[in-house]
């Protein structure tokens, strides 16, 4: 069993990932255990301590003794400041559309966990370990995907959550959908009763969004680079020219990523007996072959960026107000405002829609008889067959979609609250559009594998692929065997895209010489 300890500073995106991931709740050899680091009490028990010290003298302070949003002038008597805290649960969980991956609302869970962790939230001790517990039991929530603006943070989504704590709404346990009470009670769990300010520290924050976000950056993280190997690939199987790669070329104009993708391509090509000089069979390569580094390095950049944005999100103090112990200040603020995230997502669905785009091009010139010298559509016997005709339409399909998925959400803003909340980021809706994209730049990378694969097994020539690409090539075949005859290569194009995406958590051989 692996621990992972929460004090809302050193939380890393790989234990995001192996938290999200980890599946089996019942086996000690493949859980992951999540604690609250002994030096968190202390800051989670002080700002407490303050909260219940406003509460007795009576000061207003939003969402402890006043109402939400517009209503934030509205005073709640003493007498009513826990109904208030239910009533803020119960009124803003409304969110609607498909349920969130199981994985995404662990991601959730742990991330909440870890900003209430940090000690400026308020919470008491009690309602933060039941998070925690919910979460090592394998208790989660159901949360609809849709219905959040991204400021005053996922409220909608994160409101799904913080109801099954007070034991009502819908909870998944041990793969069944139980009424959240019911849920609790089978893990042994009891719910809590919210006290004053705990219902808006449970659902004011970005952790939908960053959830999303950082499942989907580990999966773009590995696509960048697997990119690069089938891209080697398909330059093998089509004698491409291996001097636009030198390190001499790029060190004219060093982009970090440029050069790092240039880099990879000469070791996935190192001593490959099937690419060719500069003049040996052409002079130039067309841009999807030749501009590799330059296109892949771009998006190479685009992640890293993300990765900084997340990697400062995860750790964050997202809550309104924020509550300072050690001056004895309660200040409402915007951290719940999701704009770093959602420009950031946005900002990685054209990183990953331009990997899908160069790659559906090099899937065309595969395929086409006139840009290859290959049999056309690479079939054994064209005419008869079609060979891999159709895997390029679906490719050019999936493109076509991550076009209208990277337009940026972003830019768009719709006042709420009666004008209060009168510009949010729609961080979330932009999460998940990205995650929609990189599934379906996968699907794209494993059709490209597929044809490039089969384009080496039609000329003969595995035995003189580079190394590591031929390892790569062993590895597409141990999910598509040679395509002889037609067949439906619809459930083998999707089992190639699910490992790739799958091995977005790690660090697999494959990438990594």
């Amino acid at each position: 069993m692996s621990k992972v300890f929460l004090n809302g500073n050193t939380l890393t995106l790989e234990e995001v990932w192996e938290v999200a991931t980890a599946k089996d709740f019942i086996d000690p050899r493949h859980r992951v255990e999540v604690q609250v680091a002994d030096e968190a009490w202390p800051r989670i028990h002080k700002s407490r301590e303050l909260i219940e010290a406003v509460v007795r003298q009576g000061k207003p302070v939003y969402g402890v003794n006043t109402g939400f949003g517009r209503l934030s002038e509205v005073s709640i008597p003493k007498a009513e400041t826990v109904q208030l805290q239910k009533n803020l649960i119960r009124s803003h969980a409304c969110a609607v559309g498909r349920p969130l991956a199981t994985d995404v609302v662990r991601a959730m869970m742990l991330l909440r966990a870890n900003a209430l962790a940090k000690g400026y939230s308020g919470i008491r001790k009690e309602t933060l370990q039941l998070l925690v517990d919910c979460l090592n039991a394998g208790v989660h929530p159901v949360i609809p995907s849709q219905g959040s603006l991204g400021a005053s943070g996922d409220l909608a989504p994160l409101a799904h959550l913080a109801l099954v704590l007070m034991g009502e709404g819908k909870a998944e346990f041990r793969g069944a959908v139980l009424p959240g009470a019911e849920a609790l009670a089978h893990a042994g769990l009891t719910p809590v009763t919210l006290q004053e300010k705990e219902g808006l520290a449970l659902i004011n924050g970005t952790q939908a969004m960053t959830a999303i976000g950082t499942l989907a950056w580990m999966k773009a993280n590995h696509l960048v680079q697997l990119a690069d190997g089938i891209g080697a690939l398909t330059i093998e199987a089509l004698a491409g020219i291996r001097d636009p790669f030198a390190q001499q070329v790029h060190a004219l104009r060093p982009h970090p990523g440029q050069e790092t993708a240039a880099k990879a391509l000469r070791e996935w090509l190192a001593g490959s007996q099937l690419t060719t000089a500069q003049g040996e069979k052409r002079v130039q390569d067309a841009y999807s072959l030749r501009c590799m580094p330059q296109v892949h390095g771009a998006s190479r950049q685009v992640v890293d960026y993300v990765q900084n944005v997340l990697k400062i999100e995860v750790n964050a103090a997202t809550d309104n107000p924020l509550v300072f112990a050690e001056t004895q200040e309660v200040i409402s603020g915007g951290h719940f405002h999701g704009q770093p995230v959602a420009l950031a997502m946005d900002f990685l669905k054209i990183g990953m829609a331009e990997i899908a785009n160069i790659s559906e091009r090099r899937v065309e010139r595969l395929v086409n008889p006139s840009l290859s010298g290959l049999p056309a559509f690479l079939a054994q016997n064209p005419g008869l067959s079609s060979g891999l005709m159709i895997l390029q339409y679906v490719a050019a399909s999936l493109v076509s979609e991550n076009k209208v998925l990277a337009h940026p959400a972003s830019v768009d803003s719709i006042p709420s609250s009666a004008g209060q909340e009168d510009h949010v980021s729609m961080g979330t809706t932009a999460a998940r559009q990205v995650d929609e994209l990189v599934g379906n730049a996968a699907r794209v990378l494993a059709i490209e594998a597929i044809v490039a694969a089969q384009a080496i097994a039609l000329q003969h020539v595995e035995s003189r692929l580079a190394k590591r690409t031929k390892q790569l090539y062993e590895w597409i075949r141990s999910y598509v065997p040679n395509v002889t005859v037609d067949r439906s290569l619809s459930e083998e194009i999707e089992a190639l895209a699910q490992e790739i995406l799958r091995l977005g958590g790690g660090t697999p051989s494959l990438v990594h010489a």
